[in-house]
């Protein structure tokens, strides 16, 4: 895109871009080390719902990437944010982990199992047929049904695992009910991310894995658009979609020298 400013902020997905499978991407470490030196604005966003900021942080530095966590920005917390814009103070009924309860508390909401404002679905490696059983009959009940992300599959070292998209699917079949999806490709995300760094998106790039979430969110958030290499797609896969990221690199140590 010729007519584009220069790409004063970023941002990036997590897996996939930085991290696969538990290790750090080559080239990872000295991008956000470059970006922190040079004061250059950005945020890491994740449609990860399992884990908070400082678990997050702390994980990744076990990687050797030193990440601060406000800098990351994760679909629990853009559900948290989002809900208390439409509802502040109200309540939920939630399947997840610490990343979303921590989120949802912060934000002003209570936990509930007593006709909750939301059935709030997240990422949990324990999905409970209990849990999913009390969600139905809540939406049966009138409950308002969110999901945290839209990913059918998340990655594990034994495989593929269901995500929260497969289990919001065997939800919606049960209920009739659509949730809606806060996390990528969602731009609400997005736009949340840019308000939380005070960026604009016409100097704003974002880098990703993924056509699906990541190219797919930023095409619509107006932001230049940047797929790596080290991830779910490959190259051989990005004619199969309707759209096209700005660029597509090797990986995102082929950026560092763009940081300024």
């Amino acid at each position: 895109m010729n007519d584009r400013k220069p790409v004063t902020t970023w941002l990036t997905d997590m897996d996939g871009v930085l991290i696969h499978e538990g290790n750090m991407i080559p080239g990872a470490d000295d991008f956000i080390r470059r970006l922190r030196d040079c004061g250059a604005p950005f945020l890491v966003l994740t449609n990860n719902s399992i884990y908070t900021p400082r678990d997050l942080r702390a994980r990744l530095l076990s990687t050797g990437i030193d990440l601060p966590e406000e800098s990351i920005w994760t679909s629990a917390l853009a559900t948290a944010n989002f809900l208390h814009s439409q509802r502040p103070g109200g309540s939920a009924y939630v399947i997840g982990e610490a990343g979303l309860t921590t989120a949802l508390h912060e934000a002003g909401y209570t936990l509930s199992e007593s006709e909750p404002d939301y059935v709030v679905l997240g990422e949990t490696r324990t999905y409970s047929f209990e849990a999913i059983t009390r969600a139905i009959r809540l939406i049966d009940g009138g409950a308002r049904f969110i999901a945290t992300n839209p990913d059918a599959t998340g990655p594990s070292l034994e495989g593929a695992l269901p995500a929260c998209g497969s289990v919001a699917a065997l939800i919606t079949r049960a209920t009739g009910v659509e949730p809606y999806f806060v996390g990528k490709p969602n731009p609400v995300m997005m736009r949340e991310g840019l308000n939380k760094i005070a960026a604009h998106s016409e100097s704003t790039a974002m880098i990703g894995d993924r056509m699906d979430t990541d190219i797919k969110c930023g095409i619509e958030a107006g932001l230049e658009t940047i797929l790596v290499m080290t991830g779910i797609t490959q190259l051989a896969d990005v004619e199969r979609f309707p759209y096209r990221p700005s660029r597509i690199v090797k990986s995102i140590a082929e950026l560092i020298t763009e940081i300024t």
